[in-house]
Order: C-alpha cells, then sequence, then structure tokens
C-alpha cells in the first residue's frame, strides 16, 4: 500500500504535489518522494521518512515545473531502510522517464530474468517499482519508429506491459517531452481517480491519485476513476487522451481500501469509505446480536479511528449506548502499516490512552476495522482490562486473515497471522478478551457494495485464499515467506 499522485497543470506544481501527499500521508510512512519536469529536464527529490520532515525549502526551489508527480511509501517489497529504495525511479532511456508505483508484482522472478538476460536492463534494488518502470521502458524502446514518439506507439507500449506483468499496479509516470502517463492492472485491484479543473489561463489541469480526498482538496472535478486495463496520457499543455491497453480486464478493488486503508472521506469506484464502514457496523451487529447475548454488554466503544464508523453503527443498531474510551496521539503513526512486531506493541501504548472513567466497572463491547497479527488488539484488552473493565467483548468489522495478502499489503507470511489455522476460540484466547466475534465474509460483501452496481466482486484473497491475478500456488506463498524471513 503507497500514496500516489500526478498533476498537470499551468502553474508550478511542487506545492501541490506536496499538499497531495500531505493528504495521503495515511497510505506510507517510511519514505516519500516528489518528481517534476520542466521541459525536457527532470526534477527529484526523496527522502525517508514522512512529508512534513522530508522536505525543505531549497528541495521546493529546486522541484520546477509544471507537469509532476508524488510517492508516500509503505514498504512491501524491498528493504525499507534503504533510500535508494524510496519512489520515484528513473530511467534515461527513451527519453527519460520516471515512475511511481503502489501495489505489489507477483512475476518479479521472471521478470528480473527476462530484464537481465533477455532486455539486458540492470536494477539496482530490490523494488517491483523499478522492474515495472524498466519493463515499460523496455516496451517503450522497441516500440519506438523514428525519432519521437506518438500516443499510439505509448499505449500499444501498455498494453504490451499488460502482457508481461503480473499482480497489482495503479501506476503514474513522466516521460520527458511528452507528459504524463497513468495506468491501472486489469483488475482494479488499487484504486486511482482522476480529476479536472480549469486552470486560471482557461486551459484543463489535470490529476490522478489513489484518492478522491486530493482531487476535492485541490479544487478538482472528480472525472471518474482510471479504469481497470486504461491507460491515460496527459500532455503538458493539458491535452487528455486514454485507451483500453489490457485484452481483458474486470474491476475488483481491494476489500482491504474499505476496511481500513482508505481514508472514511474519499469516494473508491463510487463507493463511498465511510458509508461503507457505517454498513459494516450494521453487518457485525446482526452478527454480534447472533452469537452473544448483548443484555449485559453496558457500551460499545471504538479502537480509532477506523474502527469509529462501524462501532457508531453497531451501537445504534444493538440500542447500547456509545463511548469513546481510547483517545488517539495522532503524532505517532499507523501501527498496522510499521514494520516489526516490537515496534508495533510499543507504538500502540503510545497512540492510545484508556480513560479509565469510562472503562470501570464495565462491560465493553470494543470495535477495531480488523485483527491481522493481532499484537495491537492484545494490547488494547490488556489496556481495557486495566483501565477498570469488568469484561471486554472483542468485535472486528473484517472477517478473520486467513490468507497473506499478495497485492500490496504487508501480510505475507502465514504465520504472522493470529487467525491462521486457529479456531475463534484460539485467536480469543491469544488477544485475551472474553469473546471475540468477527465480520463474515458475506457480511463483508453485502456491506461494502451495498446500494450499486458497478462494483460486483471484491479482492478478498486474505479472508478466503482466492488470488484472482497471477499464478498463486503454494510454491509462490513459500518463496514470498521464505524471502520475507530471510
Amino acid at each position: 500500500m503507497c500514496g500516489i499522485v500526478g498533476i498537470v497543470s499551468s502553474e508550478p506544481v511542487n506545492q501541490q504535489i506536496y499538499d497531495s501527499l500531505l493528504l495521503l500521508q495515511h497510505r506510507g510512512q517510511d519514505s516519500t518522494g516528489i518528481a517534476t519536469l520542466e521541459g525536457d529536464f527532470f526534477h527529484m527529490v526523496k527522502a525517508k521518512g514522512q512529508v512534513r520532515e522530508a522536505y525543505r525549502t531549497r528541495d521546493m526551489r529546486q522541484l520546477q515545473g509544471t507537469v509532476g508527480l508524488g510517492h508516500v511509501r509503505y514498504a512491501t517489497r524491498g528493504d525499507a531502510s534503504r533510500e535508494e529504495e524510496a519512489q520515484p525511479f528513473y530511467v534515461g532511456a527513451p527519453y527519460g522517464i520516471i515512475l511511481v508505483h503502489n501495489g505489489n508484482l507477483t512475476n518479479t522472478r521472471e521478470l528480473t530474468a527476462e530484464l537481465y538476460n533477455v532486455d539486458r536492463r540492470h536494477l539496482n534494488t530490490h523494488s517491483d517499482t523499478e522492474l515495472l518502470l524498466n519493463v515499460l521502458a523496455n516496451e517503450l524502446q522497441s516500440n519506438i519508429a523514428g525519432l519521437s514518439l506518438d500516443e499510439d506507439q505509448i499505449f500499444d507500449a501498455v498494453s504490451r506491459v499488460y502482457e508481461r506483468v503480473e499482480g497489482s499496479y495503479a501506476s503514474i509516470a513522466l516521460i520527458a517531452g511528452y507528459g504524463l502517463l497513468a495506468f491501472r492492472d486489469p483488475f482494479g485491484i488499487r484504486p486511482l481517480v482522476l480529476g479536472k479543473r480549469t486552470g486560471k489561463t482557461g486551459r484543463d489541469e489535470w490529476v490522478v491519485a489513489s484518492e478522491s480526498l486530493v482531487l476535492e482538496s485541490g479544487g478538482y472535478e472528480i472525472v471518474r476513476d482510471v479504469r481497470p486495463g486504461e491507460a491515460i496520457l496527459i500532455t503538458p499543455d493539458g491535452a487528455m487522451t486514454s485507451r483500453m491497453c489490457a485484452q481483458t480486464s474486470e474491476l475488483v478493488p481491494c476489500a482491504f481500501e474499505y476496511i481500513y486503508l482508505a481514508r472514511p472521506d474519499s469516494v473508491l469506484s463510487g463507493i463511498s469509505v465511510y458509508d461503507a464502514r457505517l454498513r459494516l457496523g450494521e453487518s457485525l451487529a446482526e452478527t454480534v446480536a447472533r452469537e452473544i447475548p448483548t443484555g449485559d454488554i453496558d457500551v460499545v466503544m471504538p479502537i480509532p479511528d477506523s474502527g469509529r464508523p462501524s462501532a457508531m453503527q453497531m451501537a445504534q443498531k444493538l440500542g447500547i449506548p456509545y463511548r469513546e474510551g481510547f483517545f488517539k496521539n495522532h503524532y505517532v503513526g499507523r501501527t498496522f502499516i510499521m514494520p516489526g512486531q516490537a515496534v508495533r506493541k510499543r507504538s500502540v501504548r503510545q497512540k492510545l490512552n484508556a480513560m479509565s472513567t469510562e472503562f470501570a466497572g464495565k462491560n465493553v463491547l470494543l470495535v477495531d476495522d480488523s485483527i491481522v497479527r493481532g499484537t495491537t488488539s492484545k494490547e488494547i484488552v490488556e489496556m481495557a482490562r486495566a483501565a477498570g473493565a469488568r469484561s471486554v467483548t472483542f468485535a472486528s468489522a473484517a472477517p478473520p486473515v486467513l490468507f497473506p495478502h499478495v497485492y500490496g499489503i504487508n501480510m505475507p507470511t502465514r504465520t504472522e497471522l493470529i487467525a491462521h489455522n486457529r479456531t475463534n476460540d484460539e485467536v480469543n484466547a491469544a488477544i485475551g478478551s472474553d469473546r471475540l466475534v468477527f465480520q463474515t465474509v458475506e457480511g463483508m460483501n453485502s456491506a461494502i457494495m451495498g446500494g450499486q452496481s458497478e462494483v460486483t466482486r471484491l479482492e478478498q484473497s486474505c479472508f478466503t485464499g482466492e488470488y484472482i491475478a497471477g499464478n498463486i500456488d503454494e510454491e509462490y506463498l513459500a518463496w514470498v515467506e521464505a524471502t520475507q524471513e530471510s
């Protein structure tokens, strides 16, 4: 999971991209990068850490140009500690290309061998983004007829990228002299939204970003989502063309975007994230009412922030008072996307504080967006008990996470998933709660996709083990686990 943005404007884009990355900071905190295109020249700054600490005034002065892109990184492949792994990535031929990518390629072994042995291209990192960039560059170079590119050649090259690359990818590239290219994998697993506004000079200005809140904040009209298998080309003067480049495509967005990853004020694939979380709470309330006696529950409490909409709706549905018992320090990052169990465990205590007056002597029902590794959940249950709770019931707005996620979320190994090969009672004992209730897969699907017809299927492999993109089998999962442990 990462956050990406690309802008074509009639004014300098450095500040616009910086502001956009601040809005996408929740999607990645490991590193960040901005690149701009000024005529035929690129300017690029990237650094470890969060957006506010990464850029200085001298950096912003360097980032000249009216076309640019930006990235915030949450590492799922490569070494998060190496600044060289930060995006964007650059290649000098053909013409010069800079690229950012949100997602995870699943045929990296095959692509690496092809690039070295067939395409004769050098890779300097373990990042699958560098792989994707070099595949695109190679297909562009092999398709050039004459001294210059035209849009047909660019779209034909993207078509061949789709033939070679497997997995999830929402990507934005700058091609020196030609403008901005955006494309999305044939299943649309990771989000990418297109927006437009009229600039001060009267010409069209464009943005593509991971979430719609970037568009709304910048005064852009939401045109639509970039379609699965589609490429969009925007020239520096604001002319936009698009083409369906994949042979087949189907919109199957990631369920975890709606459960946890995206900000609640975003709309992805026509579905309001906030409304989806409210409906998840309604569905979870029905499951809670079926599985446990609710008469002895005194209060419903959310684990802030992503569990709040579901908890509010659940409390209303069950007719139980809603209370805020945990208070969040927003200056600590999201624990789910922090590397290492020890760091996550320490950060839970730094991030959340339990107010004893809300817990003392009460039977509490805690609602969180999901339970993945169980580290956060166990700490939270202990904090509730220490604050005086008589009993703690834990409810997850997501189903149990049983399988690795290979499409851009850091759940790579089965051994780290607390629900893998465990019963509900065993998970309950592991996190220390008195009772535990999970959302059902059917309830999740109906909640997220309710009230619309565009999305009819969700990418939900971490709940069901059904992988829609790439050749994901036991050998592949074992290889991923071995590379994580080495």
